[in-house]
């Protein structure tokens, strides 16, 4: 069971990679707990914690398509190092200002160096998604991109445990300044890699770039309904974890202790969902698992809304990470055996603008409707939608189910 589940480590790259980003990983979720607990510390504002991750997110749906024309065109190892570079740059100078108490009650720094931030992410993400699968032979793919789940949440179980506990007894200069510090393990692991991977040399513009990758997104049948499902899924999905602070402050009326305990359940289900998804391996009707996940979400985070016992929601935020993780890594697969290694930076740009692109826009319109309906009923009602979702793609899109 443990060989199967763990598969892919057998490849010295991808186990470089992984340890790499791993490490990186937990130093964001560390400057996410802080950065959250600050914007909201100061601004006392559910609107600009929801515009915070907003314009850390929005950046993907404006410069993604061109990030995956780069990741096939360019070494994708040098592309990710220099995002990796610009996101260390941006957590060193942002402990800079705390240190030195520039912030004082100003989130303006906060909320532009996010953006900054998620534009280098739309140049990585691509290329870190094209990358990883060519680490992998074709039968070990689906494992994966489920260990790689599994590394991200991962992170996010024990990155919020160490951020709580620095941003709680140091000060939230240390979480960004550790944040810092975690790129240089991801930045080692990509100088180490082999890549196979030798991009073509052409002279074709980015936008022809673009529109082939939308050609062969449009060719592949299933692979549209599956880009729509990621985008609306993660509009109403995601939110829910962008928002805990408000729970844990509002709702419940404690501190950041039920915020990092919240946000660590959450990340220790998610973790439980990619290993269920690596212990199955490449098995059959991918999709109508997916879509059945999906019921369990929407299920979950209605709930969760609803629930006004801290012990009882942090057990459903599990049980929605779970399912959540359990709806990314089986669509991510789907999408990515669709795609053939030549086009899949471009195919992966298109999923990466309707998977983070559904972010933004769904935690911006949560963050102005909060105040005006409160965060339990709009997140109820987020659940509810994710239901009909799942039975929509159930009846009207059965091409999904059949995948």
């Amino acid at each position: 069971m443990l060989s199967r589940v763990f598969k892919a480590f057998q490849y010295r790259d991808f186990r470089l990679l992984w340890f790499g980003a791993c490490t990186s990983s937990i130093g964001t979720w560390m400057q996410i707990v802080a950065q959250s607990w600050l914007v909201f510390d100061i601004s006392h504002s559910a609107f600009l914690l929801g515009l915070d991750s907003f314009l850390g997110q929005i950046p993907i749906l404006l410069f993604s398509l061109v990030g995956g024309v780069i990741a096939d065109r360019i070494d994708r190892r040098r592309v990710l190092l220099g995002s990796q570079y610009v996101q260390m740059t941006c957590a060193f100078f942002l402990t800079l200002l705390i240190a030195f108490n520039l912030l004082r009650h100003h989130v303006w720094p906060i909320l532009c160096l996010s953006f900054i931030v998620g534009c280098a992410q739309s140049f990585g993400g691509p290329a870190y998604q094209a990358l990883v699968p060519s680490l992998v032979e074709r039968e070990d793919l689906a494992n994966a991109i489920a260990l790689n789940s599994i590394q991200f949440n991962l992170a996010r179980a024990i990155g919020p445990v160490l951020g709580g506990l620095a941003l709680t007894q140091l000060g939230a200069a240390w979480c960004f300044g550790l944040n810092g510090l975690s790129f240089v393990a991801v930045i080692i692991s990509l100088l180490l890699l082999t890549v196979k991977f030798v991009p073509q040399n052409t002279g074709e513009s980015i936008l022809t770039g673009v529109q082939q990758g939308i050609s062969f997104i449009r060719d592949q049948g299933a692979m549209l309904a599956l880009i729509a499902l990621a985008f609306f899924m993660t509009a109403l999905a995601i939110p829910t974890i962008t928002f805990l602070p408000v729970f844990a402050k509002d709702v419940f009326h404690r501190g950041p202790e039920i915020f990092t305990v919240l946000l660590s359940c959450s990340g220790l289900g998610s973790v439980a969902g990619a290993l269920i998804v690596a212990a199955m391996g490449n098995i059959n009707n991918k999709g109508r698992i997916a879509l059945m996940m999906l019921l369990l979400l929407g299920g979950t985070i209605a709930a969760f809304a609803l629930s006004k016992s801290v012990w009882l929601s942090s057990a459903l935020v599990f049980l929605s990470g779970a399912a959540m993780m359990g709806v990314f890594s089986m669509i991510s697969s789907l999408v990515q055996l669709i795609t053939a290694n030549e086009m899949r930076g471009r195919v992966m740009s298109v999923y990466n603008v309707a998977f983070r692109g559904g972010m933004p826009l769904g935690n911006l319109a949560n963050g102005w409707l909060i105040p005006m309906y409160s965060a339990p009923g709009v997140l109820a009602v987020n659940g509810l939608l994710l239901v009909v979702l799942g039975c929509y793609f159930f009846v009207a899109q059965p091409r999904v189910a059949a995948l």
